[in-house]
């Protein structure tokens, strides 16, 4: 970490009786940095890590002095930065072939003639496996225990990598199955706030203090930008070169100002306030850009609420959502558990560097602005589809009416409602068939889950319950919150409504909902009902939750269980009743719904550092399950060609130390034709395997029974799967299959051309790989939103597909894009594949990346129709940075760095 120190900004800090070395901001500042205090937090932390990397290659003198023309600039000039996060954090779902890809690497670095304890992480890896528990068993105080048994039995070879893995490799930690979410886990006990490591200077060993930064493969790592960490979501392909030392190239990026005001009404949630700035940021358009929340109605946002704003920045489409450091931060960490020693550290060193938010401090400059009152916010849902799809509470069942007619086609309203084998009950459109304490948005946040505690308590004192077609479970983001809902004697009124604990981990928001009931889900599927799911998570896309539920809807943990109550979505919970009480009387939602008071009296109480500090005193060891898991050793892993969860990927087979050279695209064929904010759940599903799928068939070829096909998810480590799983969705719509009544049919169907047979679209992309036929995938806006996945891009790859064309790409998926050799391209304003008129029958020729690319050049495809009419459409290269370019010019980020370290 030894700095050129271009602005003299090395200097002393002493803390207590300790002294650290830092890069001084105001030093920099009087050096030849004038302004720089001027900054936004977040970019004062970026100015930081250019100061302490400045080594004369990825970072120099003249980096950090165009760097510092933002606040002339605010970020509308492009201006390339290499950004070095202090650490990376993964989860098991990204994880897994992420540590399969650093494998692969070693076998490939040994084959060049090269050390195989090369390949290892140089920044510390913490792994945290949370996404892979599924919600078989509920409502039953033995669903925890059922659900961690099958865990085990289906993920056993997957952990035993896993192990092997941090055996292994230096400076990887995994932290076992059941202790949490990721992103919870990085809150309460990973997540330091100011980092610290010892290096050697001028011979002498020193402590050099400087701000937590991460990336994550999970694009929800963006949670603990509460904590004043800044860190975001990345593929896990950019997380594998950040991990063996390569900075992250990007461009200095706009930073938008959310100013926030006031304070919430009695009876509004930090979900409601989530999902309120979710609209606003979406609406505003802040994709690629840094959002920080800044104004005096902080001061009325716990740590908790502001890690539920922050978690939510990849459903508004920002890089980040950054909240500085002030008293609550400080607060905060000692609450949940941190050192006395690095709370005072935390303290010394951001009111050194002008990142201590107070009061009285001015408020920072950015490109843009916007506000919200917090006492304007409203209790809401997001849905059917979209996190950014706010429905105030009053206007649910009117809303989902709207959409039965409309997103779903169904013309005679709620329509007759149907029996229910073996049951004294029927179903109808809109009723509620999961009701899920879930995921990572809420889960940081005791007030929301003391609420949804105390109003299950309420109802069971009324004799509400919940409707018998419900599937209830609640699963917490870590123990820590089983432990003060067990604690406060809540969990218990949650047991008696069914929202018994089924795990500690991501579940239904990923897609691990587990099977509805048998009988209920022939009900739905016999009628083309449109059923509902109302959880607590941040995910709704079409396809994601469960095969069976086409409306999805986000909620506050007290929300989800009112409407597991009520049983339907169809319902205004502002005017009608839950159900009927013990008396026979209704009971309105206004009748259980906790005050504000009495949820701050059970935190208080309940959430304590005592809780914390015991909670994580061993959080590496795992429980009876883990410690049994046997792992193998050596410095390369014994690759099994039998196994259907972790093979070795062809990503380097018959890799050479010069790259070979970059071709034009010619003759290329159309793999689909898709509309306007395709997500990377459609790319790359995460949920169940079909076993009609081409997927699915392998995995029979390969004698795994439809019973045993676990998920999407857990077989990323295996691209045989994974590959056959792209645009694999059950929901995704490829227009090129567009009838001639006009309706497009949804699956990952293709036409293949010359000819026009129906064919999957991994078949049909095998054949034009046999016919040597490069392939095209044109799309429409947002391309690539949601989760960072790495498969949506290395899929995307292995299909033979070079290029990409769409109006516009979410960020991470552009970047994986690079990161995999798949060219990135978007067309003008006002050009898209439909303006063009194609149908996916035309051929595609991109010349010009033979005689040189630069980045963010334009480019000309030239399309044949079938007619032989030839059309020229200008496209936006959008390989944005010159590293990118050496990326895409190497076939990908990994190749690069194989031959970085193998020169």
């Amino acid at each position: 970490m030894t700095s050129v120190d271009s602005f003299k900004s090395r200097q002393k800090l002493v803390v207590g009786d300790k002294t650290y070395d830092y890069f001084s901001l105001k030093a920099a500042e009087a050096n030849g940095l004038p302004g720089v205090s001027k900054l936004p937090y977040s970019l004062k932390v970026v100015l930081e890590n250019l100061l302490r990397h400045e080594d004369g290659r990825w970072v120099t003198k003249d980096t950090i002095l165009s760097f510092a023309k933002w606040l002339s600039e605010k970020g509308k000039t492009e201006r390339e930065i290499a950004f070095s996060p202090a650490r990376v954090l993964m989860q098991d779902f990204t994880g897994v072939p992420a540590v399969v890809d650093l494998a692969a690497m070693r076998d490939a670095f040994v084959a060049l003639g090269g050390d195989a304890q090369k390949i290892n992480p140089l920044v510390p890896v913490d792994l945290v496996i949370d996404h892979s528990v599924i919600v078989d068993e509920f409502g039953s105080p033995k669903a925890f225990a059922k659900n961690v048994e099958l865990e085990y039995e289906r993920n056993g070879e997957r952990y035993r990598f896993l192990k092997w893995g941090q055996s292994a490799f230096d400076n990887f930690r995994v932290v076992p199955p059941g202790t949490g979410i990721c992103h919870q886990v990085n809150l309460e006990y990973l997540a330091q706030t100011i980092w610290t490591r010892t290096e050697q200077a001028d011979g002498a060993a020193v402590e050099v203090a400087y701000p937590d930064t991460l990336v994550g493969t999970d694009s929800h790592t963006t949670m603990v930008n509460g904590l004043a960490v800044l860190g975001w979501g990345v593929g896990g392909i950019e997380a594998e070169a950040a991990m063996l030392g390569q900075p992250l190239s990007m461009l200095a990026p706009e930073v938008i100002g959310f100013k926030v005001t006031g304070a919430p009404k009695e009876g509004v949630t930090a979900t409601d306030v989530v999902l309120t700035v979710t609209q606003m940021l979406r609406k505003k358009g802040v994709v690629g850009k840094f959002v920080e929340f800044y104004g005096e109605g902080l001061n009325h946002l716990s740590l908790a609420d502001r890690a539920t704003i922050a978690n939510m920045a990849p459903e508004y489409g920002a890089t980040c959502g950054f909240f500085p450091v002030d008293a609550e931060t400080l607060a905060y960490l000692n609450t949940s558990g941190r050192a006395a020693e690095r709370i005072a550290l935390i303290e010394a060193y951001t009111q050194a560097q002008g990142m201590l938010r107070s009061s009285a401090a001015p408020d920072p400059e950015f490109t843009d602005t916007l506000a919200l009152d917090l006492a304007d916010v409203t209790p809401s849902l997001a849905g059917p589809k979209r996190p950014e799809g706010r429905v105030p509470l009053e206007e649910v069942g009117k809303a989902f009416e709207t959409a039965l007619a409309g997103e779903y086609k169904k013309d005679g309203g709620l329509g007759p409602r149907h029996k229910v084998d073996g049951t004294n009950f029927d179903l109808g459109h809109g009723d509620v068939v999961i009701a899920a304490i879930t995921s990572c948005t809420n889960t940081s946040n005791p007030s929301v889950l003391i609420g949804a505690g105390l109003l299950a308590r309420n109802a069971v004192a009324k004799g509400l319950k919940v409707k018998p077609w419900v599937k209830t479970s609640t699963a917490p983001g870590s123990q820590v919150v089983g432990q003060y809902l067990e604690r406060s004697g809540l969990q218990k009124s949650l047991d008696e409504l069914g929202f018994n604990l089924v795990g500690f981990g991501c579940t239904t928001c990923i897609g691990n909902s587990g099977p509805l009931p048998a009988h209920i889900s022939k009900t739905v599927n016999d009628h083309d009902l449109v059923a509902a799911s109302v959880l607590s998570g941040n995910r709704n896309f079409e396809g994601r939750v469960n095969p069976d539920v086409q409306a999805n809807y986000l909620a506050s943990p007290p929300l989800v269980v009112a409407f597991a109550l009520a049983g339907t979505v169809a319902i205004d919970l502002t005017k009608e009743p839950l159900g009927a009480g013990s008396d026979g009387k209704p009971v309105y939602l206004r009748d259980i719904w906790p005050t504000n008071a009495e949820i701050d009296a059970f935190i208080q109480e309940n959430v304590t550092r005592d809780l914390f500090r015991d909670t994580y005193a061993n959080v590496f060891a795992g429980d009876e399950h883990w410690r049994a898991v046997a792992a193998p050793a050596g410095e390369t892993y014994g690759w099994d060609d039998k196994s259907t969860y972790v093979r070795n990927p062809p990503y380097f087979v018959g890799l050479t130390k010069e790259p070979k050279p970059v071709t034009d695209i010619v003759g290329a064929r159309v793999l689909a034709l898709f509309g306007d904010k395709i997500t990377t759940d459609h790319i790359s599903p995460a949920g169940s395997i079909k076993a009609s799928s081409p997927a699915g068939k392998w995995l029979i070829d390969n004698g795994v029974a439809p019973a045993d096909f676990n998920q999407y998810g857990t077989r990323r480590g295996n691209h045989e799967v994974m590959m056959r799983g792209t645009f694999a969705n059950i929901r995704i719509k490829n227009h090129m299959m567009k009838g001639a009544d006009g309706v497009v049919p949804e699956g990952g169907l293709t036409k293949y051309y010359p000819g026009g047979e129906t064919l999957s679209i991994y078949d049909a992309a095998m054949r034009y790989k046999q016919a040597g036929a490069p392939l095209v995938v044109f799309a429409g806006a947002e391309y690539g939103n949601g989760s960072s996945r790495d498969w949506a891009a290395k899929g995307t790859a292995l299909l033979g597909v070079r290029a990409v064309i769409a109006q516009s790409f979410e960020r991470i998926h552009r970047s994986n894009l690079v990161g995999m050799g798949v060219l990135p391209l978007t067309f003008e304003a006002g050009t898209s594949w439909s303006t063009l008129g194609l149908s996916g029958e035309e051929t595609v020729a991109i010349h010009g990346l033979e005689s040189g690319l630069a980045p963010r050049q334009t480019l000309v495809a030239e399309i044949t129709f079938p007619d032989g009419k030839v059309v020229s459409t200008p496209l936006l290269l959008r390989i944005d940075t010159l590293d990118e370019l050496e990326y895409f010019k190497n076939g990908g980020i990994l190749p690069y760095v194989l031959r970085h370290l193998a020169s």
